[in-house]
């Protein structure tokens, strides 16, 4: 009975997979519920790793003599001789059956694009993985692990809210250390995140015994594998309790059999990899003393916020917070960084400084605006740097809306510093002036003027500085600054561009 129930279900689970061109599933058998192929899908997404993937450079000649928009396939004993040569060196049991050729399909064939970052990736991530299990004493094919549970993406988040390269969730994450806060999540902490999966591989070897239900288990948990060893009468192998797991952890193990497949020979598939920002070798890390913002340190690094972004996904807030965490970057930046702690620090500092007073130095007038006709409240709004919610809130206005005539009370905020409170120029380094450069840029210059109004007061944009940014250092709203200068919404500011500050 259990032989034709076990029949059954295969064959169940082959006709889905050829409707649907997957064998991973979770509860139904459909191609939406594919994990892996989901999180393969996050790469395509993810808007950090845009420019830190350049597309893969198809080598001119090769040894299979490919066209580039071939996509090769091959016999199953083509599959089934290669596995077995990687098996022949392998803890694990890389055997080749319909599940795991449902999975080279999957790889090789319908997400090639995506794999082809994946391998860039594993540039800048598999020598990491391999110094971490090796000093664990745990198989280094265990680097694959990371592709079917995150497709190598540190960012990458689950429906059940796992997170991370391996996939933690809370609790388990907790239990080895990895702390989360509003600030900080340590499951996405690469370095970190391994070493943990590291000890929580060691720690299912030991109650298993056999890396292929180690696999099982990291999917399952321990529980549910023991359950299953249970109700098959005491198995101990994957194959033998496979039938009592869970549908998703029945595909997991041959989704990991053809990862290791597709990483060995994406060539013979003609996937090459992706060109990445920076390899594993090209990157360093070092400890932060103090609070610094992604922006202040790309400032004084003259690196990207989303380069910072790449090499830090632990930080939640595009903050690093003080307490002795760690920037990784790359070495020439660290490099700079190291050589110029304490000026980036005391910069920071003064920085600070000049915004806590120039806040103490705005005050909020009160202004009366009669509407003309034609006017809307957006239109009035925009004018006086304010929102519509903010005139609904200061007056009175009934569902009709506006009329002309109505006068209308306004709060606007005013500087009130004088010319000897006002920052200076040459006061201690401002932290958006390159300090890996050691470039000096003027944040305010006077202009001559034929107008009436006489000198007018000019902000200088600096590299990387947005109207947001130069909103909040003068106290002026992001609207106002448009009206004043005529500029679009959302504009991109140019270095050396001169942003009128007052009108």
């Amino acid at each position: 009975m259990l032989t034709t129930l076990k029949h059954t279900f295969h064959r169940a689970l082959l006709v889905s997979a050829l409707a649907t061109g997957s064998l991973f599933a979770q509860n139904t058998l459909t191609i939406t519920d594919n994990p892996v192929a989901a999180m393969l899908d996050s790469l395509a997404n993810q808007k950090v790793l845009e420019k830190a993937l350049l597309k893969p450079v198809y080598p001119k000649t090769n040894k299979y003599k490919y066209a580039e928009d071939s996509v090769p396939r091959f016999e199953d004993f083509v599959y089934e001789s290669r596995l077995a040569k990687l098996d022949a060196t392998s803890p694990f049991d890389l055997v080749y059956n319909p599940h795991v050729k449902g999975f080279i399909e999957l790889y090789a064939v319908r997400k090639r694009e995506l794999v082809s970052r994946v391998m860039g990736l594993s540039q800048l991530y598999y020598p990491m993985f391999e110094e971490i299990f090796d000093k664990h004493n745990i198989p280094l094919e265990l680097k694959h692990l990371a592709v079917i549970e995150s497709a190598l993406n540190p960012c990458a988040r689950s429906r059940c809210g796992a997170t991370g390269l391996w996939q933690f969730m809370y609790p388990t994450g907790k239990m080895y250390g990895l702390n989360v806060n509003s600030y900080v999540d340590e499951r996405s902490d690469v370095y970190k995140a391994t070493e943990a999966a590291a000890e929580y591989l060691t720690s299912l070897y030991g109650m298993f015994h056999d890396w292929q239900m180690v696999l099982a288990a990291y999917n399952a948990g321990p529980g549910t594998i023991s359950k299953a060893i249970r109700r098959s009468g005491g198995k101990k192998t994957y194959w033998e309790i496979r039938p009592y797991l869970p549908l998703e952890t029945q595909s997991y193990v041959p989704a990991f059999i053809a990862a290791n497949y597709v990483m060995n020979y994406p060539a013979e598939h003609n996937i090459y990899a992706s060109t990445p920002r920076k390899t594993y070798f090209e990157v360093d890390t070092a400890v932060v003393k103090e609070s610094m913002t992604f922006g202040q340190i790309s400032a004084a690094l003259d690196i990207s916020v989303e380069e910072i972004a790449y090499f830090n996904p632990q930080y939640r807030k595009s903050e690093v917070p003080a307490g002795g965490n760690s920037l990784t970057l790359p070495k020439a930046k660290i490099g700079a960084f190291l050589s110029n702690e304490t000026e980036i620090y005391a910069a920071i500092k003064s920085q600070q400084l000049v915004a806590s007073e120039s806040s103490l130095a705005v005050k909020e007038v009160q202004k009366t605006h009669t509407v003309r006709n034609g006017e809307k409240l957006s239109t009035i709004a925009r004018k006086y740097g304010v929102t519509v919610a903010d005139l609904r809130s200061w007056n009175y206005i009934g569902k009709k809306g506006i009329r002309t005539g109505k006068k209308l009370i306004v709060y606007v905020k005013q500087n009130t510093a004088t010319p000897a409170t006002q920052p200076k120029t040459d006061a201690p380094k401002d932290p958006q002036t390159n300090i890996a450069a050691k470039a000096k840029v003027d944040t305010t210059v006077k202009l001559a003027d034929n107008s009436a109004t006489g000198d007018i007061k000019i902000h200088k944009v600096k590299k990387g500085e947005t109207l947001y940014g130069i909103s909040k250092k003068y106290g002026i709203s992001v609207d106002k600054l448009i009206e004043i200068n005529g500029l679009k919404k959302n504009p991109q500011l140019l270095m050396g561009q001169k942003i009128k500050l007052v009108s």
